[in-house]
């Protein structure tokens, strides 16, 4: 009878079907033939922006300064941005930006850029970013 390891254990090859070994999902397809059916999940980076809007006297200016802030980091960055805590004051928002990478060099860099972007970016529109902090997961 043939075994195959799975994780710490060994088990008749018949009766293995799916395992996870070392931090891959291995599954059994046709007869003894086994092939890599996950990967390691990456590292995944969320930026948070705290603006506050002393140019907006209402919140149409301010639903206006944060699309335009949100578009143009999508447009620029490949990054996932949304408003977060959407509040009825006028002069505040919180911009959530998120990145996933293998990397987590590469997702510093990334949030440096998409914050020093971000605050040029408010700052034209009459923002500004009064905190910013990044979060590694």
């Amino acid at each position: 009878m043939n075994w195959w390891r799975c994780g710490d254990e060994a088990r008749p090859v018949s009766t293995v079907k799916s395992c996870w070994v070392n931090g891959l999902w291995i599954a059994k397809w046709r007869s003894l033939s086994y092939r890599r059916v996950g990967y390691k999940l990456g590292m995944i980076a969320f930026l948070t922006l705290e603006l506050r809007i002393e140019a907006a006297h209402s919140l149409k200016d301010k639903r206006q300064v944060t699309r335009s802030l949100k578009d143009r980091l999508r447009s620029s960055f490949n990054v996932a941005v949304a408003e977060l805590d959407p509040s009825m004051l006028w002069n505040q928002a919180t911009i959530g930006v998120v990145s996933v990478s293998h990397s987590r060099d590469y997702l510093e860099g990334l949030m440096k850029n998409v914050e020093r972007s971000a605050t040029r970016i408010a700052n034209n529109a009459g923002a500004d970013v009064t905190d910013s902090f990044v979060e590694f997961l």
